[in-house]
């Protein structure tokens, strides 16, 4: 075993020891379902601004990301993480933070599904939500499980990627199972800190390699930069320093938006404001939550952009996705210090991984325990019941996610293209216009989720007809800016033509005197 793996390894037992013991202080607070889905709603502003900042950002950002686009775009990749920290999350906490909190704790709903059926009286919109939930969540947690597992494979070649998975899914499984969303709070408030330790100490790091020579090396050397006669994706120095990514912009532009705004829609991350405790928490929350996303985000992109000059030029063997782990050992790869660093990186990136991961997981199990079976069944289910299924179907899907993530399924892997834009194309217009207007209808709501699961999937049927799927993977993010768009469109002009009855429009007028209350 080298030092970099005896470190690795090391630092990996210690984490997943303080993971494990959260799971088990928190299964004490996570009896009830309301303290196993939302914790009660009495989460404070430190835990869940880390909570909303480290689903966010998993390690497809670093290792997926940072590292695709920071080599093909430059110092201009930094606009995505300023884009994420903004639009993303400052926006999104100063609009629906206490908007969603007031709402869904008057509707009692737990869950996306819960609140489409509580606001707009349907039953049948909480199934579709449900399904769709299903269908395209849990196949993204198998992706990044996959991408989490090769990363460990670029540090222990000998050991095979399922096993890396195997330990990844334990780990999630036990605390998550336990100790529920306390759980996962509390462990994402520790999983922050290892991020923003890491990226620091990595900034530092990469910033001052002998390749890159500081901030003011970076530009001059990017600036000088020329691609090897046999690059197959080549820039020019020019490309690499432009400020707004250069012959880019276009498609940095998409990035942002798809990245930035679908986070207004999926439901486990505005699930983080049903947990919150309070106004005053909320305010403290967004700036914690801006000041993490700003640090984590322009910090991976940041050291995305000195990729070219810390790998010469020379992209590795395994491919865009092999960028960052070669990086890694390029600048971490000597000396005690280094080492150190190496294996604090790597926790970092499991760390990033398994946040979202439990998000994902929690989210898709409440949407079947909780939502769909209750639905279908038509009866009265007792919330121990469902608090137990809840469990089960957490436990399940995280081995469903490994069994997926193992097996080289491609239509599961390809769902990941598009689950994004997908999920938040389909949920952005009613969610958001159901906090903010009284005039929208059932049938507007319904308009909306529709419109963003035709627009994602008619495209990409026409485009893999006519072209590939592949083709249409490619061209997701403009599907999914486009599904976000319509959706936020349709449903007000919907609900414009099909006025609410009187008893339903006195429903919700009383639902509205809930932002009046604390």
């Amino acid at each position: 075993m080298t030092n970099a793996q005896l470190y690795t390894v090391i630092a990996l037992c210690i984490y997943a020891v303080v993971m494990a013991a959260i799971g088990c202080v928190s299964y004490g607070k996570s009896k009830t379902l309301d303290g196993f889905l939302i914790g009660g709603r009495k989460i404070g502003a430190w835990s869940t601004a880390f909570a909303y900042g480290t689903t966010y950002f998993s390690a497809v950002v670093f290792v997926g990301y940072a590292g695709q686009h920071g080599w093909n775009i430059g110092i201009g990749a930094i606009w995505i993480g300023i884009g994420n920290a903004v639009l993303g999350c400052l926006l999104s906490w100063l609009l629906l933070a206490n908007r969603t909190r007031k709402m869904t704790k008057h509707l009692d709903a737990k869950t996306m599904p819960d609140y489409f059926e509580k606001r707009y009286g349907s039953k049948g919109m909480k199934v579709l939500a449900s399904i769709i939930i299903f269908v395209f969540l849990v196949p993204y947690s198998a992706a990044v499980y996959k991408g989490l597992g090769a990363l460990f494979s670029s540090v222990f070649p000998a050991v095979p990627t399922w096993i890396w998975m195997l330990i990844i899914a334990s780990l999630t499984a036990i605390y998550l199972v336990a100790g529920g969303y306390m759980a996962t709070a509390y462990t994402d408030l520790v999983q922050g800190v290892i991020m923003i330790v890491g990226v620091v100490c990595l900034v530092f790091a990469v910033l001052n390699h002998e390749n890159v020579g500081g901030i003011s090396g970076l530009m001059e050397n990017l600036g000088n930069f020329q691609s090897l006669p046999d690059d197959p994706n080549p820039v020019t120095g020019e490309q690499l320093t432009g400020i707004f990514g250069g012959s880019s912009f276009r498609f940095l532009c998409f990035n942002i938006m798809l990245t930035s705004f679908g986070t207004w829609g999926l439901p486990q991350m505005i699930g983080k404001f049903y947990a919150i405790k309070d106004t005053a928490a909320i305010k403290r929350g967004t700036v914690i939550s801006t000041i993490f996303c700003t640090v984590i985000g322009c910090g991976a992109y940041l050291i995305g952009s000195t990729s070219r000059l810390v790998l010469g030029g020379q992209l590795p063997d395994g491919g865009i996705d092999s960028v960052i782990p070669e990086l890694l050992n390029r600048v971490l790869g000597e000396g005690v210090l280094g080492l150190i660093l190496l294996a604090i990186i790597m926790i970092l990136l499991l760390s990033a991984s398994m946040s979202t991961l439990q998000a994902v997981v929690l989210t898709s199990a409440s949407a079947v325990a909780v939502d769909l079976i209750p639905a279908v069944r038509k009866k009265e289910t007792k919330s121990e019941t469902q608090m137990l299924l809840t469990r089960i179907l957490c436990l399940a899907f995280v081995a469903c996610s490994f069994i997926f993530a193992t097996q080289n399924i491609p239509i599961i892997v390809s769902l990941m293209s598009f689950s994004w834009g997908l999920v938040s194309g389909c949920f952005i217009g009613p969610y958001i216009w159901g906090l903010f207007s009284k005039k929208i209808t059932k049938i507007g709501a319904y308009a909306g989720i529709l419109s963003g699961l035709l627009t994602v999937g008619g495209a990409t049927l026409v485009i893999t007809l006519t072209d590939s799927f592949s083709a249409a993977a490619a061209k997701s993010p403009e599907m999914g800016v486009a599904a976000m768009a319509i959706s936020m469109i349709v449903v007000p002009v919907v609900s414009l033509f099909t006025k609410n009855k009187k008893a339903e429009a006195e429903r919700v007028e009383a639902l509205f005197k809930c932002y009046n209350e604390e």
